[in-house]
Order: C-alpha cells, then sequence, then structure tokens
C-alpha cells in the first residue's frame, strides 16, 4: 500500500513539473467560443447541472510546425480554496489534427471520435476517469470556479492510444509542444 501511495506521488510531482514545463510555452494560439467570452460565464446547458453539453472551441494563430493538437480543460480554483490537491479535470482531448478550426459543441463521449475533421481524435480521462466533456458542478455554495480551456500545437503527430488522463498526457506531450493558448469561463452554483 505504502509502495502504491509513493508510486502515485512520484507521478503526481512528475505531472505537476511538465505542466510548469508546457506553461513555459509561449501563449500564442487564440483560442474562443461562441458559447461565452474570455471570463465570461459558462452557461448552464454547458454545466453537469444542466445538459452537460461540451461547448464549442476555434483556435487561430497556430504556429508553424504544428502537427497535432490537444486540449485540456480543468478547474485550478479547487486547488485554491482548499477542495483538492490538483485541479479537477473536465476534458481531455488529443490526437487532433492539425488541419481542425476547433471542436463543434456537443461532442459524443465516446473514447474515438468518428467526427468530420476530427478523425484520429481522442477523448481522454476526465477527473471522473470517464472519457469526455465533464461540464461544470461545483459545491452549490456560490463560490466562483474557473474552467481554463487550453489547447496546445504539438511539433508531432503522436498518435496516443485512448485512456490518457491529463497527467499521461502532460507526459507524452513534453518536449513536443509549440505553443499554447486558453479560454477561461466561470461558472457558479449558487442554489
Amino acid at each position: 500500500m505504502i509502495r502504491h501511495l509513493l508510486s502515485l506521488v512520484s507521478v503526481l510531482i512528475a505531472a505537476l513539473a511538465l505542466e510548469v514545463s508546457a506553461q513555459d510555452a509561449p501563449e500564442t494560439i487564440s483560442v474562443i467560443s461562441s458559447t461565452f467570452d474570455h471570463h465570461g460565464m459558462v452557461p448552464e446547458v454547458n454545466s453537469a447541472y444542466g445538459d452537460n453539453v461540451s461547448v464549442d472551441l476555434r483556435w487561430a494563430n497556430l504556429p508553424e510546425g504544428t502537427q497535432q493538437l490537444a486540449l485540456i480543460c480543468d478547474d485550478p480554483i479547487v486547488v485554491e480554496i482548499g477542495m483538492m490537491e490538483q485541479p479537477f479535470v473536465h476534458w481531455v482531448i488529443y490526437n487532433i489534427p492539425a488541419t481542425a478550426p476547433g471542436l463543434p459543441a456537443g461532442l459524443p463521449d465516446d473514447a474515438q471520435l468518428d467526427v468530420a475533421g476530427l478523425q484520429g481524435a481522442v477523448n481522454g480521462l476526465n477527473g471522473l476517469r470517464r472519457p469526455g466533456y465533464f461540464g461544470p458542478r461545483p459545491p452549490a455554495n456560490g463560490q466562483l470556479h474557473a474552467y481554463h480551456f487550453r489547447v496546445y500545437a504539438l511539433n508531432e503527430s503522436l498518435d496516443l492510444a485512448p485512456g490518457l488522463g491529463k497527467a499521461e498526457l502532460l507526459t507524452a506531450m513534453d518536449g513536443h509542444i509549440l505553443a499554447t493558448g486558453m479560454l477561461m469561463g466561470h461558472y457558479e452554483r449558487k442554489e
């Protein structure tokens, strides 16, 4: 049991180090949504309290040499307010073709996506250890949470297998991130 805990701690430490190195990549990608503006409110329909419909995203200004894209959406506020030790992961998607201009709203939760323009893309594991999008669902305490939809441009087609979570994806992308960009939305539950 102790060996397992030590192994888990070392994986988390490595993931944190990789997250810091990913943050060193230039933030030059523009990420937008028709659903909400940067620093705007994520609509109820896109929350797990609503219909849990994934948001649409569009990106621009990909760096030259981009071969593939990935996306991680998480909520770092849970760490700041002491709810969790790591940001809660709401969406991981990778193997996105560099030719894709974005992600449409309402993507299925299937691990392997069979969507026009996204052939080969994979829904990774969210914080519930399930594939696909899991919308905002903070406690009903009126605390404003932040959802970081971060896009990564990669210099190589990694063609990663299904089943990766945030930590495993960050490990696989290490040394391949050309640039990033982020759209941040907020959500709070007052009831």
